[in-house]
């Protein structure tokens, strides 16, 4: 077929995608999928674990693009405290972003697969002894498919996240939830090794917090280590509100579960550090080296009375949902998978249950 007069044909890879295009990365995408899940850009930061104003540039900047591209935008405002409006062309988009990153996860992880039998897996620090030990149980197994395996330390509050990148294929360690069934963990597999509260660790005497429990109400009379970013602070987040720094007395501002206990330590700061229930055990049991002193911190069960659906800490193993049902009983996950589930029964066999967390060392994630 001869060209028609006058008219070029594009070159390949360029004038058939508009630059406009071009420029949307797949971070915007995941953030579009993020804006779609909570309803509100305040909703998307804070499952991005990044700022309401990062999140709304990019969702004005989405909007700007696609508005011209398609002739309407992806959302629309509907007032403060309000969740935004989808489009149909929003909605319509968002799907595409959601099979977009979901094959190019898959193209990845084929690419990955292909090259050689490499697996990789997280922790936090205080599940790390509960993964090697189960790891024991699959190493001769690992070295006869010729399995290289990858070990990782993983933030808490960057545990769900270094599997939905495809970075990781298994992690263990905690994350907050709530009591029944979570949609938000819809997307994972997990193993469960229990469920708790929280509690204060302190170096006050008794006169200024005597214990054995303590009202979330009665925080905001205490100072208190208060981390910057992570599962604690979704915790106060949850209890107080986005202003929680406003309304608590902040004797100290931590990174590191560590460093808040360095601090309670020297007696540098004279206050309280909240933890998860299975870290409050570990000091109270005198198993963790870097919370020894004398006199010892004291440990005190925080009750939550702050209303609502009510917080919880599960610690376990994750990994994608419907990934080890696609991979063959002697796939690395699936025998790494079962290798965490003899772990945890030996342990419950020897009186550990759920109940008190997964030995050895400090029995959940901080």
């Amino acid at each position: 077929m001869q060209p028609v007069q006058g008219h070029r044909t594009p070159a390949p890879g360029r004038a058939r995608y508009p630059a406009a295009l071009l420029d949307t990365t797949m971070d915007q995408l995941r953030t579009l999928l993020a804006v779609r899940e909570a309803g509100t850009a305040l909703g998307a930061a804070r499952l991005l674990g990044r700022g309401q104003a990062s999140v709304q540039k990019q969702l004005d900047t989405m909007n700007r693009t696609y508005g011209a591209l398609c002739g309407e935008p992806l959302v629309v405002g509907q007032g403060r405290g309000e969740k935004v409006r989808f489009t149909p062309t929003g909605a319509s988009l968002a799907e595409l972003a959601r099979s977009t990153l979901a094959d190019w996860l898959a193209g990845i992880d084929g690419c990955r697969r292909r090259q050689d039998i490499r697996f990789a897996v997280g922790s936090t620090r205080y599940t790390l002894g509960y993964l090697l030990n189960a790891v024991d149980h699959v190493t001769d197994a690992f070295a006869q498919q010729g399995v290289r395996l990858k070990v990782a330390h993983v933030r808490t509050a960057d545990l769900l996240r270094s599997l939905d990148t495809g970075g990781l294929d298994l992690v263990c360690g905690s994350v907050l939830t709530t009591p029944g069934p979570d949609p938000r963990l819809d997307g994972y597999e997990v193993l469960e090794w229990r469920r708790s509260g929280l509690s204060l660790v302190t170096n006050l005497p008794v006169g200024a917090l005597s214990g054995p429990r303590l009202a979330v109400r009665e925080l905001p009379r205490l100072p208190l280590a208060v981390p910057s970013s992570g599962l604690i602070a979704d915790v106060l987040r949850g209890w107080f509100g986005g202003r929680y720094r406003q309304r608590l007395r902040t004797a100290a501002e931590i990174d590191t579960l560590h460093y808040g206990l360095q601090l309670l330590t020297s007696r540098v700061v004279r206050g309280a550090l909240l933890v998860t229930r299975g870290i409050g055990e570990a000091i109270a049991d005198r198993r963790m080296p870097e919370a020894e002193t004398t006199p010892p911190l004291r440990v005190v069960e925080v009750v939550d009375d702050a209303g609502g659906p009510g917080l919880e800490v599960l610690v376990g193993a994750f990994t994608r949902r419907g990934e080890r049902a696609g991979c063959a009983a002697a796939h690395p996950l699936n025998l790494l998978w079962e290798g965490l589930l003899r772990e945890h029964a030996r342990h419950r066999r020897a009186g550990v249950s759920a109940a008190t967390g997964p030995p050895p060392g400090p029995r959940a994630d901080g």
